[in-house]
């Protein structure tokens, strides 16, 4: 089983990745526009993100608008919210279950259980990066592609923004914390030789007691008449016949 010190690593990884990826849900910038304007009036950049559109004015106002219509978002977008969504729940899920693994703490069982619950804190890390992993990648494709193939004007097109970059960052820290756990399988302990070095004098072994020569049947003595040999006893009434 891994150290403590290591596995202490790998859940600063998995909290900053948990961190990091709640945020890049919530953050409105997942593609920003590229068009800057210098009239006061006109906004110098507008962002979209899974949940609310944003528009930054020269003046210094920053205004937002929620997304209240899902069916009007298109299949990347409610794929994407769907699984940043389920990535936090399984990566929080992943944090209890570590902390439960962890060495250094008292509670989580016997140290077989805590290797067991660290594995499975690991798998939960894992699968919540390739939650993260798979719907930007297919985010950013979507918007790369939207922007080198159609023909609208410069104002209406966008490229990918921060919130992506944030979310991939905490993706590749949430896979490191749980490749680092999935290392605490519990090894086989092996088992501790009976014998003991003679140099050690604080350690005693005990040895089964020596087979002892067999005495003559005819030298044991017999404190009473039931504890006399078979032979003996047939005589004894033999003799209280003729008496």
């Amino acid at each position: 089983m891994l150290s403590a010190a290591i596995q202490i690593l790998a859940f600063a990884l998995a909290l900053l990745g948990v961190l990091g990826t709640t945020v890049a849900t919530l953050l409105p910038n997942w593609k920003v526009s590229i068009n800057v304007w210098s009239s006061i009036i006109t906004p110098i950049s507008q962002m979209q993100g899974l949940w609310m559109d944003c528009v930054w004015y020269s003046s210094g106002v920053f205004s937002c608008t929620m997304k209240n219509s899902v069916l009007s978002l298109p299949a990347y977008m409610q794929t994407t919210r769907a699984a940043m969504v389920l990535s936090c729940m399984v990566a929080s899920f992943g944090l209890c279950l570590a902390s439960l693994g962890l060495k250094c703490t008292r509670w989580g069982g016997s140290h077989r259980a805590k290797g067991h619950t660290a594995i499975a804190a690991g798998g939960c890390f894992i699968l919540a990066s390739f939650l993260c992993l798979v719907p930007a990648s297919w985010f950013t494709n979507e918007v790369i592609t939207t922007f080198l193939t159609t023909d609208l004007p410069d104002s209406s097109k966008y490229q990918p923004g921060g919130a992506l970059c944030v979310t991939f960052i905490s993706a590749g820290f949430l896979l490191a914390g749980g490749v680092i756990f999935c290392l605490s399988c519990p090894g086989k302990r092996t088992r501790r030789p009976d014998h003991t070095s003679s140099t050690d004098p604080d350690r005693f072994v005990l040895y089964p007691p020596q087979d002892k020569p067999e005495q003559d049947p005819k030298q044991k003595l017999y404190s009473s008449p039931s504890k006399l040999p078979p032979k003996d006893i047939k005589d004894s009434y033999s003799l209280q016949e003729y008496v």
